[in-house]
């Protein structure tokens, strides 16, 4: 785990490596941060990052975590397109090497999915919620559908 102050070092380390600029402001941790990695903010110009996620993830990605959140910063700083739909953005983070998206934290698992059979045809439809069986026919043959499973 690293604290306020090593990151603090770190970022400015980064910046000057990567972008060959100082970090002259505030890199703190915030632990109400849920699923994005960093944040950037212009008005005070400091940074803030994901406690849990510096906590679950090894070193290289909290480098890209870091880079990401510098571009952001220095593009400010320049006056130039820092949000993420900007260009001058998207080329400066991929120049640097740093993520475009946080990691995520929990792994996804994939939603239990419901299969109807058509008892004329047996066209098949997987649903991710139920469907109402009077209601609806088959596309196909308009016979009716069950529930298979």
């Amino acid at each position: 785990m690293v604290d306020t102050n090593e990151l603090q070092s770190l970022v400015e380390e980064v910046s000057a490596r990567d972008f060959g600029r100082p970090f002259t402001d505030q890199a703190v941790f915030n632990g109400r941060l849920r699923t994005t990695g960093g944040r950037f903010f212009p008005r005070d110009m400091h940074l803030e990052f994901n406690t849990r996620m510096f906590a679950a993830v090894d070193q290289t990605t909290r480098v890209g975590i870091i880079r990401h959140e510098l571009t952001h910063y220095h593009l400010y700083r320049e006056h130039r397109g820092f949000k993420h739909g900007d260009r001058d953005f998207q080329i400066m983070l991929q120049q640097v090497g740093g993520l475009r998206y946080a990691p995520s934290l929990t792994p996804r698992t994939p939603t239990a999915t419901l299969l109807y059979r058509c008892t004329r045809c047996g066209t098949e439809y997987p649903r991710r919620r139920h469907i109402n069986t009077d209601r609806y026919v088959c596309s196909r043959c308009r016979g009716r559908l069950a529930l298979v499973g």
